[in-house]
């Protein structure tokens, strides 16, 4: 018989818990993961990432508000511009995360598994 060493996992306190459904709230809507997805790579200002979305400045920043609000994002304001970043490493591996796993749920060879078409490796090992 095998016993398992690992400890049980504790209950998350009350707060956190409603910190993750408000995370999990946050990530309902295409435009807001697709705002964090375009954050992936670093810090874009408003404009680039109303651009990206192709949504105007204004909704692009009420959704970014909300994102801030839920702890995803962070801004800085330089002059005129304000930027915006995923703000940690575990914000962007939800988001990353589920993308994938939804490229794993449609069938066929998730994109994310395909060679790069200029480094020839994959984008990812999952």
């Amino acid at each position: 018989m095998r016993v398992d060493t690992k400890s049980p996992r504790e209950t998350p306190e009350d707060d956190h818990v409603a910190l993750a459904v408000e995370v999990f709230r946050m990530l309902s809507d295409a435009t807001r993961v697709r705002l964090l997805w375009a954050m992936l790579d670093g810090e874009r200002s408003v404009s680039e990432l109303a651009e990206t979305v192709g949504k105007s400045p204004a909704g692009v920043s009420q959704h970014l508000a909300k994102l801030r609000l839920a702890r995803l994002v962070r801004s800085r304001k330089q002059g005129n511009q304000v930027f915006y970043r995923i703000e940690n490493s575990h914000a962007s591996q939800l988001v990353e995360d589920a993308i994938y796993h939804a490229e794993h749920s449609s069938g066929g060879f998730p994109p994310h598994h395909r060679p790069h078409p200029v480094t020839g490796s994959r984008t990812k090992s999952r």
